[in-house]
């Protein structure tokens, strides 16, 4: 059994971490942090939670995680991720940081996009970007690993195979990302206006337009796969839902290919892929068919009439979008089926 703990776990990606590996058949949880909530009982705030664990909440110190966790979960705030992880690194601890202090290579990105220059340059070099589809072999290797947004996953896995099969043409994408409100409050259960009940419901909201810090994720991501620098247009907009992000990507085409073609280079892609669903010609992603899980459906359309393809893909943010790709990345890290712990299918209805 290895021994983990989560810092940050008051959030609600806090919360699916806790929930995921607490049934962990290789994993006993040993730790969890919140500043707010430290000296509370961890069923104070997760009453769905009560007897599975004598757990209280406790003050975030990385010094004491080491001599208690092997592997520390991090689902803090952005630019608190980088004060505690060179001291989990510096004692040989593995780490997956689900903020954004570690998915951006380029420390001159990160210092433009979140405006702030990065703390640990050296931890950022090590970083391994953590979507198995993409950097499964990297990951199995590492000790540090960046958990991706939850936009970014659903956008570069609608998008990766036309990329890679080079029947995408690189420049032009434009991306429609839709996220449940869940996604706001994921590294802490922030209070804005936007998201308050009344606010969000019967409502639908574009933000961070033209500005979203996941953007240059995107981009990097996707400029690996061919090789080059690209850009893409990205709106993300907050929708109705607990939980659950659609993305619709525009991807102009290199060269004329129907939808059966298409569907070929992602089933190609794919293969093999244990939570990358890739659905038949005339099927469409839903949320509903994948909250819950570390799933994500994939579908894909030619439009000769724009010679553009629609690409399409459904996930759960606190899933395949955050907390159960975080546990599929643990699983690479320490040589376990990449399965374990992430077996039950989505929750339906």
């Amino acid at each position: 059994m290895v021994k983990v703990a989560v810092a940050g776990a008051s959030g609600y990606m806090g919360a699916e971490l806790l929930r995921l590996l607490l049934v962990h058949p290789m994993v006993q949880l040993v730790a969890v942090t919140s500043e707010r909530l430290a000296g509370e009982p961890l069923e104070t705030l997760y009453p769905h939670l009560r007897g599975l664990t004598p757990l209280t909440f406790e003050a975030l110190d990385p010094e004491r995680l080491v001599q208690d966790a092997e592997c520390v979960f991090l689902a803090l705030p952005y630019m608190e991720s980088h004060k505690v992880v060179p001291v989990l690194r510096r004692r040989g601890r593995t780490v997956i940081d689900l903020s954004a202090d570690y998915r951006l290579k380029d420390p001159g990105a990160y210092a433009s996009w979140y405006k702030t220059p990065h703390a640990d340059r050296d931890g950022l070099a090590a970083a391994v970007y953590g979507l198995p589809e993409l950097h499964r072999k990297a990951i199995s290797a590492a000790s540090l690993v960046a958990n991706p947004g939850c936009y970014p996953v659903g956008a570069i896995l609608a998008i990766a195979p036309l990329l890679k099969a080079g029947v995408a043409a690189g420049d032009g994408i434009v991306i429609d990302g839709k996220s449940g409100v869940s996604g706001a409050g994921s590294m802490g259960r922030k209070v804005d206006p936007m998201y308050l009940y009344t606010e969000a419901n019967e409502n639908v909201q574009a933000y961070g337009v033209a500005t979203h810090r996941h953007t240059p994720e995107i981009e990097q991501e996707l400029s690996g796969l061919v090789g080059r620098p690209l850009t893409v247009g990205f709106t993300p907009h907050l929708i109705p839902l607990n939980r659950g992000l659609f993305t619709t990507a525009s991807v102009p085409l290199a060269k004329v290919a129907g939808t059966a073609e298409l569907l070929d280079c992602y089933r190609e892609f794919y293969a093999g892929e244990p939570f990358v669903r890739v659905l038949p010609e005339g099927k469409l992603p839903t949320t509903r068919a994948v909250v819950g899980s570390n799933f994500c459906d994939v579908a894909v359309v030619s439009d000769p009439r724009t010679e553009r393809a629609v690409c399409l893909s459904a996930i759960d943010n606190l899933g395949k979008g955050g907390a159960a790709n975080a546990v599929q990345n643990l699983n690479l890290m320490f040589g376990w089926d990449e399965r374990s712990g992430l077996e039950a299918p989505p929750v339906y209805p």
